[in-house]
Formats: structure tokens, C-alpha cells, sequence
């Protein structure tokens, strides 16, 4: 699949994967001591849902934009950061701005953390730069994403999180996130990993869960959203593997994504999973 962000910006899989970033990056401001935030497949950083590209989808009417509505009390504490960062981003850049994960991660750093964004595409990579090199708390990498985990781990903070985020245009890239994660976590074992996939082959995403689940050092959560039933032939949800979470996050992805599955259901199906994989926390 080719999964070119800007037009797929704010829908079901922008959802999930931000939330779960944004849990994650309020997790780590608990701490007064500094800590980084590595995307190694960063995109442009923001999107406007008005440009064509979303427009021709229009794929965020059915993620972000059914979230208007307020959910009930305990989903809306939770989800509390992810639509404050949100409303921090639209404030700045617009009220029709989706921001990607480097805008979030910007949202949430300190004096003192760091936020590195790693972009291959060479038009994206300059927008990139251009938004986020000058500020002194971001940094912005022109490298491929597989080349530049392992060379960026473990950060001078010993504290942080990488958000692996590929686009999935080569044939087998779901098991080379495998084989990546592992590496990298053998690298640096402390570091929480956001880990991304779509699940259109839900076969190989299982394949991924069951190795990971076997071969992991640290624990890990396996975190997924559906949206349409089972199709190997369309994009039916998204998921991420998360090592290292934030020990609360169990328990409140048992509380959100029930809600999320029922409010971005499409055809009337939802589902969500909520596993461990790895060795107990």
C-alpha cells in the first residue's frame, strides 16, 4: 500500500496513533527531567484538511471530524490532552490544520526536551525543515527512517519515546518492523517505541504480534482499532505495538477505544483490541 500522509491526514488510523502519542508524551512531562521524542518517518508535520489532497479522500470526515461530539466523562479525561494539543496547533497554524506527530511532539516539549523528525521525501523533508528547524528544541533529519533508529538511540536523555511510523510502499515492510523494533529495543531497553501498522493483512499483523510477542525483552501492549470488517483487499483499521507503556495505558485504552471503535464504525462494525505481549510488566 502507499500511504503518502497528506492524504489520509486525520482520519481513523491519525485517531489512534495520536492519542496513543499523546498518552505517552503526558506520561513523560511527569518527570521534571528532560526527555526526547524521535519520529523516524516525520512527514510535513501539519496538514490543512482544505488542500487537495485531503480533499480528494475527504478521509477525515470519518476520524477526526466525528469527534465533535464529546464522549462521556471518563473517555473525555483521557482524550483531554490529545484535544488540547489539537486546539494549540489550530490556534497557531488554523482552524482547517490536522497537525501530523511532529507538531504533537512539538506541543508537549519543555526547555530543555528535545524533538527529532526524521524525513527522507525531499519536498517534504524542505517543509519540514523550514516549520521546525529554528525552534532550539526540535531538529529535523534528512534520512530514511530505518537508517536513522538505530543511529539515533539511545538519546543523551536515557528518556523518550521513538514513534516508527513508516508508509508502507515495500512488500514486507510489516516484518521488517519486526525485526527492527527488536534490534532497536535491544539497543536501548528503557525507551518507549510507538510502533504503527495498518491492518489490511490481518494475517501478517497477527504473524508480527505472535513474534514479537515471543522474542520481546520488555513488555509491550498491543493496541488496535478497526473500523470496517476484515477485507484484505481495503485498509479495514490500524494498530501499534507499544513497548515500554506508560504503565497506565492498559487501563485507559480499555476505556477509550471501545469508545472510539463505536464512534468511527463504518457499515456498522467496530472492533478494538487491547492485548500484552511480551513478558509482564
Amino acid at each position: 500500500m502507499n500511504y503518502r500522509h497528506a492524504f489520509h491526514a486525520g482520519n481513523h488510523a491519525d485517531v489512534l496513533k495520536h492519542w496513543v502519542l499523546t498518552r505517552v508524551l503526558a506520561h513523560l512531562q511527569r518527570k521534571a527531567t528532560p526527555f526526547r521524542a524521535i519520529d523516524t518517518h516525520a512527514g510535513l508535520g501539519f496538514y490543512d484538511l482544505t488542500a487537495d489532497e485531503a480533499g480528494r479522500t475527504g478521509e477525515w470526515h470519518d476520524g477526526i471530524g466525528r469527534l465533535d461530539a464529546p464522549f462521556s466523562e471518563d473517555v473525555e479525561a483521557l482524550l483531554a490532552p490529545y484535544r488540547a494539543a489539537l486546539a494549540s496547533v489550530r490556534a497557531r497554524h488554523g482552524d482547517t490544520i490536522y497537525p501530523g506527530s511532529p507538531a504533537l511532539v512539538r506541543e508537549f516539549l519543555r526547555p530543555g526536551d528535545q524533538g527529532v523528525f526524521v524525513e527522507l521525501h525531499p519536498a517534504d523533508g524542505a517543509v519540514l525543515h523550514a516549520r521546525y528547524n529554528q525552534d532550539p528544541r526540535t531538529k529535523v533529519l534528512a534520512l530514511d527512517g530505518w537508517t536513522a533508529l538505530p543511529a539515533l538511540i539511545p538519546p543523551k536523555e536515557r528518556r523518550g519515546l521513538v514513534l516508527i511510523d513508516p508508509p508502507y510502499e515495500v512488500p514486507g515492510e510489516i516484518e521488517r518492523l519486526g525485526r527492527e523494533l527488536l534490534k532497536a529495543v535491544g539497543k536501548w531497553a528503557t525507551g518507549t517505541y510507538l510502533a504503527w501498522y495498518p491492518i489490511k493483512d490481518a494475517a501478517a499483523v497477527d504473524r508480527l504480534a505472535a513474534s514479537l510477542d515471543a522474542a520481546l525483552p520488555r513488555p509491550a501492549l498491543r493496541l488496535d482499532l478497526l473500523i470496517h470488517r476484515p477485507d484484505p483487499t481495503r485498509l479495514s483499521g490500524s494498530g501499534l505495538i507499544v513497548v515500554n507503556p506508560p504503565w497506565t495505558l492498559r487501563e485507559e485504552a480499555d476505556i477509550v477505544l471501545p469508545a472510539l471503535a463505536e464512534r468511527l464504525a463504518q457499515a456498522g462494525y467496530g472492533a478494538f483490541r487491547c492485548a500484552p505481549l511480551g513478558p509482564p510488566a
